[in-house]
């Protein structure tokens, strides 16, 4: 009867402590581990949203948890181009779109775009157009093509395959219009927007993300009506002093998510790769030749035992094989989806079109230097500060545009966009970690990294004097686009036979094979340039995202 009542009492103690430290450890969440002061008081004080849990999936992506592997090549370099020397590299969980941009997500994208700048505006023209994709892409001089210049990018019969004809340029443009509709929809779902404002969008009142998070009274052109939390859905907290709180979400309410973008080099050959069905605990066992398992490009599965793993061109004169036999089933580009995904369920990381990345070209990775992340094209931009220290705003009548060594023109900036500058002396003195804005050729096209230092001129920030350093070292082509008087435009073109190189701070690396290339190009590592505003018939996209917060979505997931 004794030990019963002492279990008894044991029982109800232990019961007493984990009740304890369940309150205690659920109360200390709103309290600061710092000072002690209550977080998201009523009475005011410090707002932080202490019950976020985890990054939510934006539209399109999936998950890549990040780790180590091999970049570059691990076959035979047949080709001998010795621009992928395999290279140890980590890079971060990221997302990524399971598909490339499709042709209808485009067009929803140049929807958008004529709604709100119409081109038939002089000053909204060069807006639309500089959007648009060259579907001249599709002439060849010795075939016939026309039905594609017409029809492929418009036409539903191709709404699910992959955008073609869109250079470097436009699908940057794109990632950032994607970034500020997806933030847009989940600031109206929050309740910090008036329900289905962005439909009314127009050129002076319009969502931009660094906007609002920057100057939120100058989102939608200064328009209260759209942010003002008593027309909107949300409850305002009032403190003591009748000070409202929480009025616009920010960075530390977790609503707004990271930006679309280009995946780097690095992330889109890990993700191609998909090296999680190789590994054996903490190492990978073997390697791999294509996004799928295995040494060659047909199924070995008994029910489509022979066909293609993806769409490629199969021999000379043979993009699909014969008529009546499944094999690629396609002559072109494919639907997206057509093929199976990868271990990290992306689609098409072979084949179908090549896609552009981040980064701009070097025959070398330098990974002497950096082995995580690795990027190539970081220029570091801040804010354009008005004299009164506002955030100075592009308006209507202060669009910057560029004209393009194709002559083509398109916008640098946006209504409703901050105005971005390059950094200067006030960000870079005395760091060590980078000392000016553009650093495109860092130790590898810059003063520093030639033999020829004596020929080039005294480094200036402007970007147009940093890639006159690169030309120097590369001896790339200097074509001349001008303007006369009346607005012609006269293009040049660079006639000299002392050129040695087509490599430029603006030429941009793209991954991956395409219906126009050969087997050999479906290996993940291999790696070509094209010049960031031009376009062809096999170059895509897909977009990338970074991830905040743990690595890994796994809760109790084993460090060995």
């Amino acid at each position: 009867m004794k030990n019963v009542v002492t279990l008894r009492m044991m029982l109800v103690l232990a019961l007493s402590l984990t009740m304890f430290g369940c309150k205690k450890s659920t109360s200390s969440k709103n309290s600061s581990r710092a000072t002690g002061w209550k977080i998201n008081a009523k009475e005011g004080g410090f707002q932080y949203n202490t019950d976020f849990k985890e990054q939510e999936t934006a539209p399109g992506l999936v998950f890549i948890e990040g780790g180590t592997f091999t970049m570059g090549k691990v076959q035979d370099d047949v080709m001998h181009d010795w621009n992928n020397a395999p290279n140890q590299q980590h890079v971060q969980s990221f997302y990524m779109d399971e598909t490339e941009v499709t042709n209808m997500m485009y067009l929803e994208y140049l929807d958008w775009i004529k709604r709100v700048y119409p081109p038939s505006e002089p000053g909204f023209k060069a807006i639309y157009e500089g959007a648009l994709p060259d579907t001249l892409v599709w002439r060849n001089r010795l075939g016939y093509s026309e039905m594609m210049v017409e029809n492929y990018l418009r036409h539903p019969g191709y709404a699910e395959y992959p955008v073609v004809g869109v250079s470097w340029i436009q699908a940057v443009e794109f990632t950032n219009w994607r970034t500020d509709r997806v933030n847009e929809l989940y600031l109206e779902e929050a309740g910090y927007l008036v329900r289905d404002a962005k439909i009314g969008a127009t050129s002076e009142e319009n969502f931009n993300t660094d906007t609002y998070l920057s100057a939120p009274r100058l989102t939608y052109g200064g328009n209260d009506s759209i942010i003002n939390p008593a027309k909107t859905r949300r409850r305002v907290q009032t403190t003591a002093t009748g000070d409202t709180i929480n009025v616009y979400a920010s960075r530390e309410t977790g609503v707004i998510s990271p930006k679309y973008r280009l995946p780097s080099e690095a992330e889109w050959e890990y993700a191609a790769l998909g090296l999680s069905e190789l590994r054996s605990y903490n190492v990978y066992r073997g390697r791999k030749k294509y996004p799928w398992d295995g040494q060659y490009t047909r199924s070995g599965k008994r029910s489509i035992r022979g066909d293609q793993l993806a769409n490629f061109k199969q021999g000379k004169g043979d993009y699909g094989g014969i008529a009546g036999w499944s094999d690629d089933g396609a002559d072109i580009t494919a639907q997206v989806k057509s093929y199976d995904p990868n271990d990290y369920g992306l689609y098409d990381m072979a084949g179908n079109v090549a896609e552009w990345v981040a980064d701009v070209y070097r025959p070398i990775v330098d990974d002497e230097f950096n082995d995580f992340n690795y990027y190539r094209g970081n220029i570091y931009t801040k804010n354009a500060i008005n004299e009164d220290g506002s955030v100075k705003i592009v308006s209507v009548d202060s669009i910057v545009f560029d004209t393009l060594s194709n002559g083509k023109v398109v916008a640098r900036n946006l209504p409703g966009e901050i105005l971005q500058v390059g950094v200067n002396d006030d960000e870079t003195y005395l760091r060590t970690n980078f000392d000016k804005s553009d650093n495109r050729n860092f130790r590898d096209g810059d003063k520093r990294s030639s033999r020829y230092f004596e020929s080039f001129m005294d480094e200036e920030e402007d970007l147009k004097t940093s890639d006159a350093e690169t030309r120097k070292m590369y001896n790339s082509p200097r074509h001349s686009v001008e303007s006369d008087s009346a607005g012609t435009l006269i293009r040049e073109y660079d006639k000299s036979n002392n050129r040695t190189s087509l490599v430029s701070d603006e030429v941009r690396v793209y991954k991956g094979g395409s219906w126009k290339d050969r087997e050999y190009w479906l290996d993940p590592a291999q790696r070509r340039f094209y010049p960031q505003d031009k376009a062809t018939d096999y170059i895509g996209f897909r977009c990338a995202m970074s991830r905040v917060g743990s690595k890994t979505k796994m809760k109790h997931k084993k460090k060995n």
